[in-house]
């Protein structure tokens, strides 16, 4: 078992390194270790039973995770989402995948769990690819999230059903069964949540009391396996168990506390639960039938567009939204192979159907980033349609005289457009992301579909009677572009620019820009603005300051020392670095002028001699023994710098 665990592990670390690299799920990652170490393959492992037994409990601390997710309070306010077309998602999709399960000869026990499996999408790969694509807010994505939620939900009876229809002999009894697992199941929900709603609570408040993390912990997988351990013995589903344990505890407010405490043994034994299902792709049935594979693949994605874009379309949804939250959704997901692992435990589905609803998931999740980019290149030809009325409306510049153009409906146009609307200013936005100007359009804004770099566009825009333009995006290329257009179209137009840094700020102001903006700057003498006020510095002097710190384009806001932590903002924000060298009595600079010493791309920002006391550089101060030197420039400059100075490089002054 020990040589298996590192094997297991092993294989999994560099799994997932390679698979990052590749910008794919861990999930996929974990189901090519399983199928490298499996039977099919290279046969690595001995004990697979017990990978199964500790896979098992990877699925009851996600549904205790996914219980703790489920309040009754959101749960109702995205009712109608949720239960309207996650449902009807739900019961589309299972329909259909059954009918097609049916006319491919399989017996309906079969039919029931392929039809589940296949129903369900992937919430974790979708929260991630959303949350990188920063789309969770959109419309697509809140969409998404509210079908996902009833798709969790809906793993909950399958978990009890699929046991039930498993039993021999069963064709004859079946309303029985299901009618006794559901009274069962009422049976545990109502023991738990009364144990959750009374006990818990007490319980868990004295666990907290004595401010010791691991009884805290201990305590939270403690509930979790009894939980389940309550429900297997009702003859149900440990998963079961879990979730309600979960959803019980969900109103308490020590819930994100038990996320926290649960989450790393959850995500260890999901990641040995996604090897174990790995183990059951079969190397030899993926060969024979990979054409078949594919067709599948292709087929279900198909059918899962098509139901989820009509689920979302009776209920009132755009197309374009709900089109491309159908392709968001097109993929198999991971409570999918939940389901083929339970039926594949009470043999419902043999080697070669498991192996090939594996792939299929496997294919469609690694797909999914690229889909859900799709989806908004559908939705962008949907929307194209805005861009040509657009470019057509004649009574758009004479709605407007003195107003305001602002170009990019980002964070900072949002912001502006905010202000100008409070004091009740006229301005017109233009953007060019169909989503962005869809949902502002439906919230009321004032915002059309255009690129702001085109003549037609800004003259629609009535930028000959424009008062302000401001370009909010930070794109020194298009920035150019624009203020080149902006000159010939209406030369006396004040035109404010947007930067992150002031990276360009002269080639701006060369180019027309009455000011530019550098967003990191302003909000460094913000910060400096309200640290000199509350230390007593008179308001008037506080403002000359800023004002003569900006006329000297920020002089005092470049140069810093470097450490370890500086990387990530050198490449957010291209700085110099400070660096200070103390002169040695071997030093070559000794006994030579100060300003002689010329080196491009670095200064001499100060002089201190060894008893501490500044320098004024002039023309008489010449370098000393102890003289601590502070440079400014680039890295690979101060470093040469530091050598001239020291006398282990040869320097001429210049």
């Amino acid at each position: 078992m020990l040589n298996d665990l590192l094997l297991l592990l092993f294989f999994a670390i560099v799994s997932v390194l390679i698979f990052k690299r590749l910008r794919l799920s861990n999930i996929v990652a974990y189901l090519f270790t399983g199928f490298v170490l499996g039977p099919s393959l290279f046969n690595l492992l001995n004990s697979y039973h017990e990978i199964e037994l500790v896979a098992e409990f990877g699925i009851v601390f996600l549904m205790f995770s996914l219980g703790l997710e489920f309040s009754l309070n959101k749960l109702i306010k995205m009712s109608r989402a949720v239960f309207g077309i996650g449902a009807l998602q739900v019961c589309a999709s299972f329909f259909l995948f059954y009918w097609l399960c049916q006319l491919f000869d399989l017996n309906w026990q079969q039919a029931f769990t392929v039809a589940a499996v296949l129903t369900m999408s992937s919430t974790a790969i979708i929260v991630k690819v959303l949350s990188d694509q920063q789309r969770l807010q959109s419309r697509i994505g809140r969409l998404a999230i509210s079908i996902l939620l009833f798709q969790d939900l809906a793993v909950v009876p399958f978990l009890i059903i699929i046991p039930i229809i498993a039993m021999p002999g069963l064709e004859g009894d079946i309303v029985t069964a299901l009618l006794l697992a559901f009274v069962k199941g009422a049976l545990a929900v109502a023991v738990i949540l009364s144990v959750g709603r009374w006990l818990l609570p007490m319980f868990f408040d004295e666990m907290a009391s004595m401010r010791f993390d691991e009884i805290f912990i201990l305590s939270t997988l403690f509930v979790t396996i009894l939980a389940a351990w309550f429900t297997q013995l009702l003859g149900l589903s440990m998963a079961l168990g879990a979730f309600l344990a979960g959803m019980m505890l969900s109103e308490s407010h020590y819930r994100h506390q038990l996320l926290a405490d649960i989450r790393p043994f959850k995500d260890i034994l999901m990641a040995i639960f996604f090897i174990s299902i790995g183990t059951l792709l079969q190397y030899q049935v993926l060969l024979d039938d990979f054409g078949i594979l594919i067709l599948i693949v292709i087929g279900v994605m198909l059918a899962k567009i098509l139901t989820i874009t009509l689920a979302a379309v009776i209920m009132q949804e755009k197309l374009s939204t709900a089109l491309g939250t159908g392709i968001a959704l097109a993929q198999m997901g991971e409570f999918g192979f939940i389901l083929v692992a339970l039926a594949s435990k009470y043999k419902l589905l043999d080697a070669q159907l498991s192996s090939l609803i594996i792939a299929t998931g496997v294919i469609s999740m690694t797909l999914t980033p690229l889909l859900v980019k799709y989806s908004s290149y559908i939705s962008r030809e949907l929307l194209h349609h805005s861009a040509n009325a657009f470019r057509f409306q004649k009574t758009l510049p004479g709605q407007f005289t003195k107003h305001t153009i602002i170009c990019g409906y980002g964070r900072v146009g949002q912001i502006v457009s905010r202000f100008l609307k409070n004091e009740s200013l006229p301005f017109i936005v233009l953007d060019r992301d169909p989503m962005r100007v869809k949902e502002a359009r439906e919230g009321g804004e004032l915002i059309e579909f255009g690129d702001a770099s085109r003549r037609e566009i800004l003259l629609l825009a009535g930028i000959e009677k424009a008062n302000l333009l401001i370009i909010t995006f930070d794109d020194l290329r298009r920035s150019m572009a624009l203020l080149g257009l902006i000159r010939v179209l209406n030369p006396s137009l004040k035109v404010l620019v947007r930067t992150k840094d002031d990276k360009g700020l002269d080639l701006l102001k060369e180019a027309g820009a009455t000011e530019v903006i550098p967003e990191v700057l302003e909000g460094s003498l913000m910060l400096v603005a309200h640290v000199l006020f509350l230390s007593g510095v008179p308001s008037r002097r506080i403002l000359q300051r800023l004002e003569s710190e900006r006329n000297i384009k920020y002089q005092h806001l470049h140069g810093f020392y470097y450490g370890q932590n500086s990387r990530s903002e050198k490449n957010a924000w291209h700085i110099e670095q400070l660096h200070a060298v103390t002169l040695t009595e071997e030093a070559e600079v000794v006994g030579s002028c100060v300003q002689e010493f010329h080196l491009a791309g670095v200064i001499i920002k100060s002089l201190h001699r060894e008893n501490g006391a500044e320098v004024l550089i002039s023309e008489k101060v010449l370098f000393e023994p102890g003289d601590l030197v502070l440079l400014q420039g680039d890295k690979d400059r101060l470093q040469l710098a530091e050598k001239i100075l020291l006398g282990k490089c040869y320097y001429v002054p210049v």
